[in-house]
């Protein structure tokens, strides 16, 4: 079977930098409880399975981060 590679492009319209987050001080969700953890890095959200650690953190800015925890309080998003 031939090899293949799949490029990764940015995605239109990503105006967000690369971060360190080698040294974020990441907090628990949940009082601890929860699978995921948070860090504030450079005026952004940094969210990440605390599971996975290693795996990739999603990136939010002030107005975004705003609108998914809006958006999980009124049930939108499935957080279990």
């Amino acid at each position: 079977m031939a090899e293949t590679t799949t490029q990764q492009r940015p995605l239109t319209g990503w105006d967000k930098p690369e971060l360190d987050l080698s040294n974020a001080q990441w907090q628990s969700s949940s009082r601890g409880l929860g699978d995921v953890q948070i860090a504030f890095v450079e005026g952004f959200i940094a969210m990440r399975n605390s599971g996975r650690p290693e795996s990739p953190s999603l990136i939010f800015t002030p107005a975004e981060w705003g609108a998914f925890v809006s958006g999980a309080r009124e049930g939108e998003f499935d957080l279990t």
